[in-house]
Formats: structure tokens, C-alpha cells, sequence
């Protein structure tokens, strides 16, 4: 066993092996892989090889194709059979839902550039010959998707690692590791220890288990998962039929050796390993089941009846990496700086080129080219590494694999695990609730009369009505917003100003009571994080962000304060809720119930100072996502009921009303406000997102600084704006842009503008394409004509905020 290594790759499936491979071969020649048995052979060797691109998110797309492309390639580079085919992929429809859900799916794709067809019932079984048509309203077909023989991909893999300088060690299993100072220091082993600078963990149902010997949580799981493989069909299937799945029926197909994979996503699958998986589990399967997956037979012979004429070789079972969202688990740990994480691959065959390659950049550079937030392992909370939390919602997304996707559906399982104080009172109040992060949101209020459960559909839920009503109260009256989730982080010493100033793009330099909006950006100028922050002292600092970015914004600052104790953080999160109360009668509300003034001289815009609300000290913020007259209460948790009750007696004479996130939405869309991952992310700078104003000329250095000077002077080469639809479109986001029939990007944002009366989209074109009025957003592959905003829709004098 050598005795050092610069990185070392724990687990040789497909992952580890693809991240060894792009480490080399971008000139990490000192790259050591172990595997404690052999490659492959925990549930790389039986994964059933389907290799499809599209995505809802256009990076994680965009990284699929990355894997493609290679698997074109990998086979002439090394020598090595990878059985690669690109065959193409179907979809079958087997309802006019399902269909509607295709016609999204176009529209997607469309956007992403990945050619994608929609085929009639006759054309699908063109492609699909053994398939009965009873039922079928049509089908999708992606010409580039393909499969690959997911061993010998691997083993080609691990081949191009070693010619380009890697070492693969089998059957050497990892014990422990030493870690001082926030570094991994030393990989012990069964048969030595090595010492190294990074450690890179690989181990698919295995990552959550070497996450624990260094205090990392990774919430990473396995399930047991089906699928059979007939006896040869007689006659001739189609040199090139693709691989298929039926969604409705919740079945796959892929040719196999003249057989047939036969796969099915069932529902209440079994975890495996929820006590550990065995350190000996090598090329293993499960008992079959065929008391579980008999129904799921019965239906895939419903569609393809040949598969009753034919025997079954075999039915496997075997337990497939999962994660506690269902998405992979990848990126750099919050609790160490050099243990990186790739793990919780559902479906690593489609996914393990380009994720080795975004590893690779990840580990090299810092950071991927493509922003990857929605696999990133600071998407994470601790409970997610629970095992009550990530098994029942693992077996819960395993089996919606296959069911239809709505707009704005929210989870079942392990709900209620974090809430507000006033989580009680709301749900008296009728409240329907979402979950972020954990914590139960008020999506919506069910007016009287009417069911308080959401009702989904690819056009309006039946919630729009009340969330009309909710806007309305905030644009002509008050509404009251709980708010709690928000991520709070204080930050305090002598070295507080210099650290944050640092990171901010804007002036923290500002007297005390000072809320400044600001974004942190990375040396590239992308932005990393979009916060408040307000300066409550001269060495004392109070950061909110939002709900889902807390692990993520707060390991940024972590990772940027100096060591030297002249700057200590405090998680505040649970220590205070937030009530925001916005509307042009918020003021008059508050003056009710406030003691000491709150006008224009008393608290300005972006000011911030301690009040009393009832008999409860609150820092008030006056900030409004709205775009009205707002203020954010910042109270300590245990006084949230009574300040809530205060205000709800004190505002019934004023209109006072409950307003959910549904409708905070659709208000700060009309003014144009951005969010963190949709419109703004690592992938674009202020001045792409029209904030370029909030970034600082006057302030010294600060993270980012030579790369935002740059784009200033030479312009960005996109823009986000705005866009305006006439006609009935239904909008969520993932639309099609395009002007004269040219595409041009993708929507990040959408929604109904309730004061407006249209949908409204945002997006980035091309700056060269900005300058226009008429465009067109396709939504279910329908084009409709959309105007661009020259400035914001509500508002833009800000009078409103300013009042």
C-alpha cells in the first residue's frame, strides 16, 4: 500500500472510477482509488444501463450530455467495450394527463437545445413493435439518449484513469481517517494508511457510512429495486429500438441479448442497510420478490403481451443508492475543507460522466463550470441525514418515480418536522402547507366554504382564487406574512466589518440600523449568496437569507473568516420568528400596537432598530419583498403568538389578512425581484441580473471585484428580464424563450401577476436579444406572445416601498 496520495477516491463504481478518470486526465497524476471489494460490484454491476438527459433543471441536463458525449468517446480512447448505443428513448402516454405532462416536457427541452420529438401512437410502435396500442395517446423520443453495458463502461473508465496516470487498489477497505484542523490528514485502511491533501467520497450506498468516521452527514441511502429479464422474444427486434418506459403504467423496457429488461417502480419499496449496509455486500442480490412485483408484470404484459408468451431468465433484486430528496448528493462538505462528496445516484450510469468531470472541476478549481446547487450536498439539513427522516422520504419519491410531476406538488412523508411558533394558529386559520427545508410554510389560506388541501393541475390549482384574494390585501391593504424560516445567522468581534465587507459586493460601511441588500460573489463574479444584512453595532451583524440557503450562505462566510477568534457566529434561525406585515396600511397597523414612531424619520427605508410590539422587544426591518410598504418583525420565538395576536386584533378594522408564499410570488414578480437559484446564481453576475447598481465602487477589495470591474466595462452577454403573456398561458417556470422563431433561453420564474392581470415570466436572453419588445414563451408546446418589461411591471417609481 503506497503511503501518500494527493486525493483519494473511496468506491470504485461508476462514480469513483469517472472522478479518478477526469482527475488524471486534467493532470492529478497522484490520484489513489480504493475499493474495498472490487469495481463495480456494489450496485454498479446490476444497474439496468438506461442513459436519458433531460432534467427539470437545465445544469443537471447539461451535465447528463456531458456524459454522453463522453461514453462516444471513452470506447476508442481506452480500447475497452462499453456496449454504448445510442439507440434514443421513448415515453409512452397512456392518458391525455400524461400527454399534457409530454407537452411540458417539449417545451423543456426545447429550451435546453436537447432534440426531443413527439410522436404519434402509430409512430411509437414504429420504434416499439412488440407494444399493444390500447390506451396510447402518443409518445416522446429523445434521438440521443442511449445504453451502455454499466460494467463495462465502468471498467473503461477505470482504464482511462490508469493510462492517464491514476492507481486503483481493489479489495483494500477504508477503516477510518484522521482529521485535524478541518483537514483529512490520513485514509487508514485494512492494509496501511495513507496520507493525503483530499478525499473524494464515492461509496454509493456506502457514502452515508464514510461520511460518519469524519462527523460529515451525507444523506445517503439504498432500496431495494426490481426488474426481470425474459427468455429470448421470438423474432427480430429493431436493430435500433430504444429504450422505453411507460410512465403511467410505471414500467420500463430495454432490449437485452434478444431478451427484454423489464423494470418497474413500485410502490412501498423495501430500504436496505437502514442499520448499516454490510461492509461485506459484494456482487450480491436480494431474495427476489415476486409477490411484490407480480402486479407490475401483469402490467407490463398489458402493454407488451409478448412477454406472456416468453419465459423469465431472471428477476433481480437489488439495492440502488438513493438520497433523502431523491437527487444526488455531490460538492464539497459543510464541516471539512477538503472531503468532497459523490454519492446518492439514482441513476449514476446517465449521470456518471459528467458528474466526474464536475467532481473533477469541483476538486481542481474550487467549484464546477456549471452551477450544480440543486445536487449540492449544502442543500441539506441535518434532519435529512436522519434515517426517520431520509428512508420514508426516499421510499416515498422511489415510488413517484414514474407518477405525474404537477407544479408546486409538495411531499407526504416526514412532514411537521420543523415549525413556526405559530404553526397552530395559521393551521386554525386555514392555512395549506408546503415544506422548505423542513419547516411547514404557509403556501395559501382556504377561504371559508372551500376544501384546505392543495388540488393540483397543470393549469390553475384551486388555490388561485385565494391567492388573488391575498394579493389583493397587500397591494390595498395589509397582509401578514409568517416568515420564520428565514435562515439568521449573527455575526460578531473586532473582525466582524472587515470579514463580511469582504464578501459583500455592497458598502457595509453604514452607520448602525443600517439593512443593506447586498450579494456575495466568487472570484469569477457569480453570485454565491443574496442576503440582508443589517449592522446592529459596530462589531455586530444580523445576516437573513432564505429558508433553503442557510447551510449553503453560511458556509460561505464560514469559509471566509479569519481564524484568528476575532470573529464568532451564532445560528439564530430558531431563536427568532418573523412576522412580515406589508400592505400601504401596514404603518398605520403597527402604530397601533408599536411603542415609539415609525414614519419616514423615525425608520426609514433599509433602516432597521428594536421596537416593542405588545409587551415584546422585535427588530424591526423595514424591507418589504412585495414591493409595498412593508416591515419585517424579527421577534423571539417565544413571544411570536402574542405579537401575532396583536396585530391580527389591532388590523381587523384596517383588512388585515393572512398571505401565504404563493403569493409573495406572484407580488415580487410583479416588481421584479430576483431569487436566489432561479434568477440568480454562481452561473451569472449582479450586472447579468440587472443589480449591477447595488455593486460598490467606493469600498475597497472584495471577493470578486476584478471579474465584476470586467463585465461593468464590457457588458454582460446575457440579461435577465421580464416578459408579459397575452392569452391563457399556464407558467411555472421551465418555459421556452424565443423571438421570431429563434430560441433563446429558458424561463427561471413564473407566475400569474394578480394586479396585473397576465402571467409573467422571467428569463435571460441574450444581451443582443435584450433590447426587444416581442417575444414568444412556449408553455405546453403552445408559443404565445409575450412583451418585454422595460421596468418593473409594479411599482417602478418605488413609491409605494419608499412611502
Amino acid at each position: 500500500m503506497r503511503g501518500h496520495a494527493e486525493i483519494v477516491v473511496i468506491g470504485g463504481g461508476v462514480i469513483g472510477c469517472s472522478v479518478a478518470y477526469h482527475l488524471a486526465k486534467n493532470g492529478k497524476k497522484d490520484v489513489l482509488l480504493l475499493e474495498k471489494a472490487g469495481l463495480t460490484q456494489g450496485a454498479t454491476w446490476h444497474a439496468a444501463g438506461i442513459i436519458g438527459q433531460l432534467r427539470p433543471s437545465r445544469n443537471t441536463t447539461r451535465m447528463l450530455q456531458r456524459s454522453t458525449a463522453l461514453y462516444e468517446e471513452i470506447e476508442a480512447e481506452t480500447g475497452q467495450s462499453t456496449d454504448w448505443k445510442r439507440h434514443g428513448s421513448l415515453r409512452i402516454a397512456s392518458s391525455p394527463e400524461r400527454m399534457f405532462e409530454f407537452k411540458r416536457q417539449m417545451s423543456l427541452a426545447k429550451s435546453y437545445g436537447l432534440e426531443m420529438h413527439l410522436l404519434t401512437a402509430e409512430e411509437t410502435r414504429d420504434l416499439f413493435p412488440i407494444m399493444s396500442l390500447e390506451g396510447v395517446e402518443g409518445s416522446i423520443y429523445v434521438p440521443s439518449d442511449g445504453t451502455a453495458d454499466p460494467a463495462s463502461l465502468t471498467q473503461a473508465l477505470a482504464a482511462g484513469a490508469r493510462m492517464h496516470g491514476a492507481t486503483i487498489k481493489q479489495g483494500v477497505r477504508v477503516t477510518g481517517m484522521t482529521v485535524k484542523d478541518r483537514r483529512i490528514t490520513e485514509v487508514i485502511t485494512e492494509q496501511g494508511t495513507v496520507t493525503c491533501e483530499s478525499v473524494v467520497n464515492c461509496a454509493g450506498m456506502w457514502g452515508r457510512h464514510i461520511g460518519e468516521m469524519v462527523g460529515v452527514a451525507v444523506p445517503a441511502c439504498a432500496l431495494e429495486h426490481q426488474y426481470l429479464i425474459t427468455d429470448p422474444l421470438p423474432g427480430e427486434l429493431p436493430d435500433n429500438m430504444p429504450s422505453v418506459r411507460d410512465p403511467d403504467i410505471s414500467i420500463y423496457w430495454k432490449p437485452e441479448v434478444r431478451g427484454m429488461v423489464v423494470g418497474a417502480w413500485e410502490d412501498n419499496t423495501i430500504p436496505f442497510g437502514e442499520n448499516g449496509v454490510p461492509e461485506d455486500f459484494a456482487q450480491q442480490l436480494l431474495p427476489e420478490n415476486w409477490e411484490r412485483f407480480s402486479p407490475w408484470a401483469e402490467r407490463a404484459a398489458s402493454r407488451t403481451p409478448i412477454i406472456n408468451e416468453v419465459g423469465v431468465r431472471q428477476l433481480l433484486n437489488g439495492p440502488i443508492p438513493y438520497s433523502a430528496d431523491g437527487d444526488f448528493v455531490m460538492g464539497k462538505a459543510n464541516e471539512l475543507d477538503n472531503f468532497f462528496v459523490s454519492t446518492g445516484f439514482l441513476y449514476g450510469i446517465a449521470g456518471g460522466g459528467g458528474a466526474g468531470e464536475m467532481m473533477a472541476e469541483w476538486i481542481i478549481d474550487g467549484r464546477p463550470s456549471l452551477d450544480l446547487w440543486s445536487l449540492d450536498i449544502r442543500r441539506f439539513y441535518p434532519h435529512h441525514n436522519a434515517k426517520a427522516f431520509m428512508y420514508p422520504r426516499a421510499v416515498e419519491l422511489y415510488g413517484k418515480h414514474y407518477t405525474l410531476k404537477y407544479p408546486l406538488e409538495e411531499h407526504d412523508t416526514t412532514r411537521g418536522v420543523r415549525k413556526s411558533p405559530l404553526y397552530a394558529q395559521l393551521k386554525e386559520k386555514r392555512a395549506v402547507f408546503g415544506s422548505k427545508a423542513g419547516w411547514e410554510r404557509a403556501n395559501w389560506f382556504a377561504p371559508e366554504g372551500t376544501e384546505a388541501k392543495d388540488v393540483h393541475s397543470f393549469q390553475r390549482g384551486n388555490w388561485f382564487d385565494a391567492v388573488a384574494g391575498e394579493c389583493r390585501a397587500v397591494r390595498e391593504a395589509v397582509g401578514i406574512i409568517d416568515q420564520t424560516s428565514f435562515a439568521k445567522l449573527e455575526v460578531r468581534g473586532p473582525g466582524a466589518f472587515a470579514a463580511l465587507q469582504n464578501l459583500a459586493a455592497a458598502n457595509l460601511d453604514k452607520p448602525d440600523g443600517t439593512a443593506v441588500y447586498t450579494q456575495f460573489c466568487n472570484e469569477r463574479g457569480g453570485i454565491e449568496a443574496d442576503l440582508t444584512i443589517c449592522r446592529l453595532a459596530e462589531d455586530r451583524f444580523y445576516v437573513v437569507t432564505g429558508t433553503a440557503f442557510g447551510a449553503h450562505d453560511f458556509d460561505w462566510i464560514h469559509r471566509h473568516l479569519p481564524n484568528d477568534g476575532s470573529v464568532t457566529t451564532f445560528d439564530a434561525t430558531s431563536a427568532f420568528a418573523v412576522l412580515h406585515v406589508c400592505g400601504p396600511s401596514s404603518r398605520a397597523l403597527l402604530e397601533k400596537v408599536v411603542d415609539g414612531g415609525l414614519s419616514n424619520d423615525a425608520l426609514a427605508y433599509a433602516r432597521c432598530k428594536e421596537v416593542t410590539v405588545g409587551s415584546a422587544r422585535a427588530l424591526a426591518v423595514r424591507l418589504s419583498y412585495s414591493g409595498e410598504l412593508g416591515y419585517e418583525l424579527h421577534v423571539p420565538s417565544e413571544f411570536a403568538a402574542h405579537v401575532y395576536d396583536t396585530l391580527w386584533q389591532a388590523g381587523q378594522d384596517l383588512g388585515l389578512a393572512n398571505v401565504g408564499y404563493r403569493a409573495l410570488n406572484s407580488l415580487r414578480m410583479e416588481k421584479g425581484y430576483v431569487a436566489w437559484a432561479a434568477e440568480i446564481s454562481p452561473d451569472y453576475t449582479p450586472f447579468h441580473a440587472g443589480l449591477g447598481g447595488l455593486v460598490s465602487r467606493k469600498k475597497g477589495d472584495f471577493i470578486g471585484r476584478e471579474a465584476l470591474e470586467k463585465v461593468r466595462e464590457e457588458g454582460p452577454d446575457q440579461r435577465l428580464c421580464t416578459f408579459t403573456i397575452e392569452g391563457d398561458a399556464h407558467v411555472f417556470g421551465g418555459e421556452c424563450i424565443s423571438r421570431q422563431g429563434k430560441v433563446l433561453g429558458v424561463t427561471s420564474s413564473a407566475d400569474f401577476g394578480h394586479t396585473v392581470g397576465k402571467p409573467i415570466v422571467m428569463g435571460y436572453v441574450p444581451s443582443e436579444e435584450a433590447g426587444h419588445s416581442d417575444y414568444e414563451i412556449e408553455a405546453y408546446a403552445e408559443t404565445f406572445p409575450a412583451t418585454r418589461a422595460p421596468e418593473p411591471l409594479y411599482d417602478p417609481a418605488r413609491s409605494r416601498i419608499l412611502s
